[in-house]
């Protein structure tokens, strides 16, 4: 018994098992700069809030919707669970009359499916809007892309769950943005993307800010 006891009093310490890491911890920084914005010119509540990934980041309010005071909270490489996460942070509090959402697309090229990119948004909606039911939601489409073709039919399907969610909701739109962006060989057209063949070309953001005055009427 002795010995037992020596062997087991001798055996090293077990280990804790290892903390899993966050996967929002990436983004802080970001998010701390966008506050810090935020801070030095606080929006007005009612106001329009361009939300999502580097199509968000990449698109200069200024520049397409002049004298418009829309306010851009983007973070580039994020998914829509990143929005969701940081959204008590960057979005709720100014309570703004209506929301540009673009995420989706990173989703996708991560290997999310369609009915999950679905769930997701769902899950924004519901944190966006806890607060500030009257929100109105722009869903911009997940764009088809030249460096993303092979996900294409993907994104199809989540546009279309999104869609159909978009037409059932209250106060929810749509915003068709795949159909003009498709040459007439259905392929997407390369004047709209800059060298990277996923990130979009001035023409690019003319189309998008078209398709969402249309959207805003």
């Amino acid at each position: 018994m002795l010995a037992i006891l020596l062997v087991v009093a001798t055996q090293p310490p077990i280990a804790p098992p290892p903390r899993p890491a966050d996967p929002f911890a990436k983004w802080e920084s970001g998010i701390v700069a966008i506050e810090k914005r935020l801070a030095a010119n606080p929006p007005k509540p009612g106001g329009v809030f361009f939300v999502g990934a580097s199509s968000i980041v990449g698109w200069d309010l200024k520049k397409y919707f002049p004298d418009s005071g829309y306010v851009n909270v983007g973070f580039g490489g994020s998914v829509i669970a990143d929005s969701t996460h940081f959204a008590h942070r960057i979005i709720t509090p100014y309570k703004p009359s209506v929301i540009v959402f673009y995420a989706g697309d990173n989703d996708i090229a991560a290997g999310r499916k369609a009915e999950q990119v679905a769930e997701d948004f769902q899950a924004f909606l519901a944190t966006a809007r806890k607060d500030n039911p009257s929100c109105r939601v722009l869903f911009l489409a997940v764009k088809p892309s030249i460096a993303r073709w092979k996900k294409f039919d993907e994104q199809k399907k989540a546009n279309a769950l999104v869609r159909e969610l978009c037409e059932k909701g209250d106060r929810l739109t749509y915003v068709d943005t795949v159909t003009p962006m498709l040459g007439s060989d259905g392929m997407p057209n390369p004047e709209l993307f800059v060298k990277d063949g996923l990130h979009l070309s001035p023409k690019g953001y003319e189309l998008w800010t078209a398709a969402v005055n249309r959207a805003m009427k």
